[in-house]
């Protein structure tokens, strides 16, 4: 019998190991895309490199920026797939879009994207269609916030900033309006395009308003310090939905996710999908127990507001701010729709 030539032995060796499946890998490089740094993302970004590193895996991670820009999401999109990581995540919108647009031959996880469908990031939520991309959705039960916020400063005008550019603020934007409209309350939109827009939007929009809501917009969101500011200038009552970015700032009222364990989820998700579960298979994990989300109310601003807030969703309440310090209570809320 002849011997097999040894370019041959290589060749079969070489396949052999760029075959080798995900979850037999000794090591992985992740690639990381986020919309922008604000503490929300930078706290979900937290979340999953200290859960993946946690399990004592090595992983290597190549950490982007999009600095609220969507062509360098694109850009970094192909980085990533020249780069050919094993497993790629896009922290908002804008990079999971990118990402999924790009990279067909590794898996897109999603980290907090409100509606991954209005997204186009998933086929549907039956996992139907076969796909490389699934994730985490940080969509908010927004009609049991609304009417709880309601409850609290009982507006006749609600206020709402929102990018234009991104799907999913949109449809945040679009639900909010249907749920005023069904509560009696008249409704203002402003949309803006990048950061450096929202202080004036806020300011243009302020006096035609009693009441202002922030959705998860990171747009908006990464420039939240000068929506508070606006809105105490004016006495405008501010409901922040992220919990994460409501630190010194002259919220009313927050109710939202702890954006770290929403990264804590995710790298649950990365997981999943390097010990070979398909991303058909994972879909879309979306957060439905109220207890997961904090709600949070700052005293000092509802004194100054004159505004008093009921005793029920006082002892729901999973901080408080009072006389400039922050009250952590050992429970979560647990309100429900009445």
């Amino acid at each position: 019998m002849k011997p097999v030539p040894i370019i041959i032995v290589l060749l079969c060796i070489a396949v052999s190991l760029t075959a080798q499946p995900l979850q037999e890998r000794a090591d992985y490089t992740i690639g990381i895309s986020k919309m922008v740094s604000h503490p929300a993302l930078d706290a979900i970004e937290e979340g999953i490199i200290d859960s993946l590193e946690a399990t004592g895996k090595s992983f290597r991670f190549d950490l982007q920026n999009c600095n609220g820009d969507i062509s360098v999401a694109i850009t970094i999109a192909q980085k990533f797939k020249a780069d050919k990581h094993d497993l790629v995540i896009g922290i908002a919108t804008p990079p999971a879009q990118a990402l999924a647009q790009v990279i067909k031959e590794r898996p897109v996880v999603f980290s907090a994207i409100s509606d991954p469908l209005a997204a186009g990031l998933v086929a549907d939520y039956e996992h139907s269609e076969e796909t490389n991309v699934c994730g985490i959705s940080d969509m908010n039960p927004m009609s049991l916030q609304l009417q709880t916020f309601f409850r609290v400063v009982r507006p006749r005008t609600l206020g709402m900033i929102y990018t234009s550019g991104e799907a999913n603020a949109v449809a945040q934007m679009e639900a909010a309006k249907e749920i005023c409209a069904e509560n009696g309350v008249r409704f203002v939109s402003v949309a803006i395009s990048n950061s450096s827009e929202v202080k004036m939007a806020a300011q243009s929009v302020v006096g035609r308003i009693d009441a202002m809501y922030v959705g998860i917009d990171n747009t908006v969101v990464s420039a939240i310090p000068s929506v508070s500011e606006v809105c105490a200038k004016a006495g405008i009552p501010l409901f922040n939905t992220d919990t994460t970015s409501s630190e010194g700032i002259d919220f009313l009222m927050s109710w939202g996710f702890n954006y770290y364990t929403v990264g804590v989820e995710t790298a649950k998700v990365v997981l999943r999908v390097l010990s070979g579960e398909t991303p058909q298979d994972v879909g879309t994990i979306f957060f439905e127990d109220p207890a997961q989300f904090e709600l949070w109310f700052n005293l000092d601003v509802a004194k100054r507001l004159g505004i008093t807030i009921p005793d029920d969703l006082l002892s729901a309440a999973a901080v408080l701010y009072e006389q400039g310090q922050k009250i952590v209570r050992s429970h979560s809320t647990g309100i429900t729709s009445t």
